[in-house]
C-alpha cells in the first residue's frame, strides 16, 4: 500500500483536508473509481463530524482536485476503518485521472 501524506486546517471556518492518496477502481458494477482517506484523518474525522452523518454515515463535503472542484459525500468503509470518495468520470476526464494515480485532494467538511 501506498504511504498517504495529509494535513488537516481550518479555513474560514470550515475544517479542510489536504492529502495526496492513490486512486482504486471499485470491482463491482458500474467501475467506479475511489480513493480512500488518510487513517489519521479519518479518525479526526469521525469522531469531530459524526454526528453530522447523513444516510449511510455520509458525509457532505467539497473536494477540489487540481482546479475542478465538486460537492460529494465521505463514506465509511469498514474494511478499511476510514472514510472514502467516489470521483466522477467528468473530474477523471478533465484531471487527467486514471486507476493507480496518485492524486492531492483538498476536501472541505459541510
Amino acid at each position: 500500500m501506498t504511504k498517504q501524506k495529509s494535513e488537516h486546517q481550518i479555513k474560514d471556518s470550515k475544517p479542510t483536508y489536504k492529502m495526496k492518496v492513490k486512486v482504486w477502481l471499485y470491482e463491482g458494477i458500474g467501475g467506479w473509481h475511489f480513493v480512500t482517506i488518510p487513517i489519521n484523518q479519518s479518525k479526526i474525522i469521525r469522531a469531530l463530524y459524526s454526528n453530522k452523518g447523513r444516510s449511510f454515515g455520509s458525509i457532505a463535503v467539497s473536494v477540489t482536485i487540481g482546479k475542478t472542484q465538486w460537492k460529494t459525500s465521505l463514506f465509511p468503509d469498514k474494511k478499511s476503518k476510514s472514510f472514502l470518495f467516489a470521483i466522477k468520470a467528468e473530474v477523471r476526464m478533465k484531471e487527467n485521472i486514471s486507476m493507480g494515480d496518485t492524486i492531492v485532494a483538498k476536501i472541505v467538511i459541510l
